[in-house]
């Protein structure tokens, strides 16, 4: 809405700023964050009187109910404060002509939305259920064959994948580029959604990985900037730092309530919404890759579930003492906010690492 402020610029030279993805970005992610201020206590003070918690006890998981004795009070769905705040700031700083900002909002909304009925359904039944497995994968495939099918059927969009360090692309997917988008959007929405068990953890890593691609996003956007970089230069690109910022933000904002002790839980609302986010922005910049590596604990968490799941099948022993990883690290002895710092450590160097990969070629 503000981006066509610019028209104006006859009549002040101040509205010129509104041109700039620097300036709406900065705005966006201020915004975000105001309104996850903003609205944090009434939104927490709502969902407490939904009574919208469930219990956090897990099947075969006895070993660390005790962790989370205290927290069974704490309310879920969250997420709703952050959909909303992103969705809002986009909607105020984007430039709304933009098509790559609409599908982040659909992506967002529909991730969100999936993710809602989860949570809805745990709070009714009382318990860690939810949506069935089945039904919550089907609505990921769904959007991601819906992103795979639109983005194959625009001639101008790359189908090629990329690999980090490597100047050529290396890989014509061609219409593998379909059912690839999908396990993009799938995988990063389930492993995001398994990196948020521990107060702060998963929000404070997404905040060093949308920030990293926001920077991504603006220099494949800037015709200068990639060619220096000698990255695929996207015209369109350019305009998703203003999203990248807004969730940035709006990370930052949920975090001021969501760290340790938390008074609110992101939920599925929130993991599976930024996580079907993050996956999107990685296709629409053709930096999938980049993101197994900013995003490394996320990937680590859910490569972790698989390795015990596989493990344990195969050979009936089990490599961790309990999956995701935060959880062997609990039953290791490490306190909660050691786990998340430390991580979120680790998730910063990951941010650097694959931001260099822009120009180590």
């Amino acid at each position: 809405m503000f981006y066509f402020l610019h028209y104006l610029t006859d009549s002040s030279i101040v509205f010129n700023l509104f041109r700039y993805i620097t300036f709406r970005s900065a705005g966006a992610s201020i915004t975000a964050f105001l309104i996850c201020l903003w609205l944090g206590p009434a939104c927490i003070a709502w969902l407490k009187r939904l009574n919208a918690v469930t219990d956090q006890r897990r099947a075969h998981a006895e070993s660390i109910h005790e962790f989370y004795k205290d927290k069974k009070n704490t309310p879920m769905m969250g997420g709703v404060l952050i959909v909303a705040s992103v969705v809002s700031a986009v909607l105020l700083w984007g430039n709304l002509t933009n098509r790559f900002i609409w599908l982040m909002l659909v992506v967002t909304l529909w991730f969100g939305f999936v993710g809602f009925l989860d949570d809805w359904l745990k709070m009714r039944q009382g318990n860690a259920s939810g949506l069935s497995s089945l039904t919550k994968f089907l609505g990921q495939v769904l959007m991601g064959l819906a992103i795979g099918i639109y983005l194959y059927m625009d001639p101008g969009f790359s189908k090629w994948l990329y690999v980090p360090t490597l100047k050529k692309a290396v890989l014509h997917l061609g219409i593998f580029f379909i059912p690839f988008v999908i396990l993009v959007l799938a995988g990063s929405s389930n492993a995001l959604n398994l990196t948020d068990g521990l107060d702060g953890l998963a929000i404070g890593c997404t905040m060093f990985t949308t920030t990293a691609f926001a920077v991504i996003t603006y220099v494949a956007g800037h015709v200068d900037f990639a060619a220096y970089l000698q990255i695929q230069y996207l015209p369109e690109a350019g305009e998703l730092t203003v999203f990248c910022a807004a969730l940035a933000g709006a990370s930052a904002g949920f975090l001021w309530f969501n760290s340790y002790p938390a008074e609110v839980f992101m939920g599925d609302t929130g993991s599976l919404s930024i996580g079907g986010a993050l996956g999107t922005i990685a296709v629409l910049v053709k930096k999938e890759l980049v993101l197994v590596i900013i995003g490394g604990v996320f990937v680590w968490e859910a490569l972790s579930v698989i390795l015990q799941v596989v493990s344990y099948k195969l050979t009936h022993r089990r490599i961790f003492l309990m999956s995701p990883f935060h959880h062997h690290l609990q039953r290791m002895g490490w306190p909660e906010s050691k786990i998340t710092v430390r991580l979120w450590i680790i998730a910063f160097i990951l941010a650097v690492i694959g931001l260099s990969t822009l120009k180590v070629r």
